[in-house]
């Protein structure tokens, strides 16, 4: 029989006073044993619990000022993630596939045309609002009017990134842009990127610029292909 205070009896009843800091220390190292948290949730379920606690509360806090739950708090997030996602694909379009690499500038053309020609079909699909086929006569026609002016030396097989490179070493001052051009049609042409009014306007006036603009002789050995 024991007595409070951590007292205890001997088996000839008389009493054995134990310390109480004693008693308390004891106390907490039974305790401790695995036996009685061994039903306890561990500390991802603890984790888990304290973050779905904490979302709670948020929808909750969301849901006050419209008199509803956090169900309706839920629900008024999904609306603004779905305007949210329907707002990013009208900008920025549907996801795209990298462009490849190496196709051809004048691959599907109508057979050889002359850098007006190509021009006068830019502007036409641009007027109907056809972009994708209007940058890529454009930039068609931007390459074939150096080609005329003998910048370029005329070469079916030539992709963009070529034609931008061996301009570049002639029109160095433009050679940025014309890099930024070919990627610009390869993205279209070959990418699957949608094209707009801009990315025509960007090419025309290039186009524009280049044939303002003066050549400079190409070293030896580095000449246009």
């Amino acid at each position: 029989m024991g007595f409070p205070g951590g007292g205890a009896l001997l088996t000839d009843g008389a009493p054995v006073e134990v310390p109480r800091d004693a008693a308390r220390e004891a106390a907490q190292e039974e305790l401790r044993k695995a036996v009685y948290h061994q039903h306890e949730p561990g500390l991802v379920q603890r984790c888990y619990d304290w973050v779905r606690e904490q979302f709670g509360r948020a929808l909750d806090d969301i849901g006050a000022p419209l008199g509803g739950s956090g169900n309706a708090a839920l629900a008024v997030l999904l609306v603004v993630l779905l305007v949210l996602g329907f707002v990013a694909w009208r900008r920025y379009g549907a996801p795209r596939r990298a462009a490849r690499a190496g196709g051809t500038l004048f691959a599907g053309a109508q057979g050889p045309r002359s850098a007006a020609e190509h021009r006068a079909d830019a502007a036409a699909h641009a007027a109907r609002g056809a972009w994708e086929d209007a940058v890529r006569e454009q930039m068609r026609a931007l390459v074939r009017g150096l080609e005329e002016r003998t910048v370029l030396s005329p070469r079916p097989g030539r992709t963009a990134d070529e034609a931008a490179a061996e301009a570049g070493r002639a029109l160095p001052q433009q050679a940025t842009q014309l890099a930024s051009a070919a990627r610009l049609f390869d993205d279209v042409a070959f990418g699957e990127r949608p094209a707009d009014e801009r990315a025509y306007q960007l090419l025309a006036e290039l186009d524009r610029t280049l044939g303002r603009t003066r050549p400079q002789p190409v070293p030896a050995g580095g000449g246009t292909a």
